[in-house]
């Protein structure tokens, strides 16, 4: 089978060749290593003040380049694309307010950590009301100028390779707007008007953007949406339902309806709101933390015939643990969630700082050795 084949296999709940491999993301630290050059693909710091320094061809140059050289060398079944920064004519720098502070045109105020190599966070938000929020048209303009690489990485890999694209979702908007987390929530309670609005904005440019992904060639689409953290939905489930969910499905639709597969992307305790994920048509799910009880042989039982997992090795695992735990978390993965395809082998987040060349090779080789079908263990 060619790596599309094969992750599609997995997708459809049909046996591949072997269990597929993939990534949501990997962070620079990584990629410099395998490839022996610089990148300007998910370097944070280095990203930002390329950025402001007017290279932003470079960026979105090394972004195409380094996203197929990191397919080619770990030999992935897929790797997810993010939107490139659009091109304009100028990219100002903004006012800095101390080290690694800076705050944008909106007046919120943002840190980054050179400690923890982190993106960048909102330390000081604002407020905003309803009538602050523009709305794009729908169908909401593409500015194609972001999807650049796109064309490139489906030129080198798409006959051959699963290629998936990653858009904000939308679902919960609350660094797109106020940039605090606190206050998004608290709106959900005292003005609904304000996060209706909001979700509907975002919803509508990521419907637009996932379609042209798919329209350029890509197998899926992503729909970037953190709504959980380790204790289950940041707002509650009730609150999910009533304003992300229904965006969750119109995202699903649209995807399908151009032919693509909807893989979303959460991390967290996710448990609460599974069934109305599947429900509202998602195809697959990475963001899996086994550590917190997102288990994958429960996860297979109750959902693996109707969900495609994405994961199966805890960040936390890559990042302190051994060769041989990385190896054992594979192991697991293959032996509960991998019968009659479903499974796709990665990182449960992305892959960050911290996580060694041996472990994430520990990752991909135990998945190679096992993982080839019939599987038996």
């Amino acid at each position: 089978m060619t790596p599309k084949e094969r992750v599609i296999a997995a997708i459809e709940h049909r046996r591949p060749d072997r269990v597929p491999v993939g990534e949501m993301a990997i962070d620079f630290e990584l990629t410099e290593q395998a490839l022996g050059h610089p990148t300007l693909y998910r370097s944070k710091w280095k990203e930002y003040e390329a950025l402001w320094a007017g290279q932003r061809d470079e960026i979105v140059a090394s972004y195409g380049r380094d996203i197929v050289e990191l397919v080619r060398h770990f030999d992935l079944d897929y790797l997810a694309i993010p939107l490139a920064p659009p091109r304009m004519d100028h990219y100002e720098a903004p006012e800095f307010v101390g080290e690694y502070m800076w705050r944008d045109a909106s007046g919120r105020t943002w840190q980054y950590s050179p400690e923890s190599e982190g993106h960048a966070m909102c330390v000081d938000p604002i407020d905003m009301g309803p009538e602050d929020i523009p709305m794009p048209p729908d169908p909401a303009p593409v500015d194609w100028s972001r999807l650049e690489h796109f064309e490139y990485i489906v030129k080198e890999l798409g006959d051959t390779h699963f290629i998936m694209g990653r858009v904000t979702a939308g679902l919960f908007p609350w660094q797109e707007t106020l940039g605090s987390l606190d206050g998004f929530l608290l709106k959900m309670y005292d003005d609904p008007a304000f996060v209706e609005k909001a979700v509907e904005s975002q919803t509508r440019q990521a419907i637009a953007y996932a379609q042209a992904m798919i329209e350029i060639g890509c197998d899926a689409v992503s729909p970037d949406g953190d709504v959980c953290d380790n204790r289950g939905p940041t707002m509650g489930p009730a609150l999910f339902r009533q304003y992300s969910l229904p965006s969750v499905r119109r995202l699903a639709g649209a995807i399908h309806a151009r032919g693509g597969f909807g893989i979303m992307h959460s991390d967290g305790y996710t448990w609460p709101i599974l069934d109305d994920l599947i429900d509202a048509g998602v195809d697959g799910w990475q963001g899996i933390q086994p550590r917190i009880g997102m288990d994958l042989r429960l996860l297979k039982e109750k959902h693996g015939d109707r969900l495609c997992f994405f994961g199966g090795v805890d960040v936390d695992t890559l990042v302190l643990g051994s060769a041989d735990d990385v190896a054992e978390q594979v192991r697991y993965a293959v032996r509960y969630a991998s019968q009659d395809g479903g499974l796709v082998i990665g990182c449960g987040n992305t892959v960050m700082p911290g996580i060694s060349a041996e472990n994430f090779a520990a990752m991909l080789g135990t998945a190679r050795e096992i993982g080839t079908y019939p599987i038996h263990l």
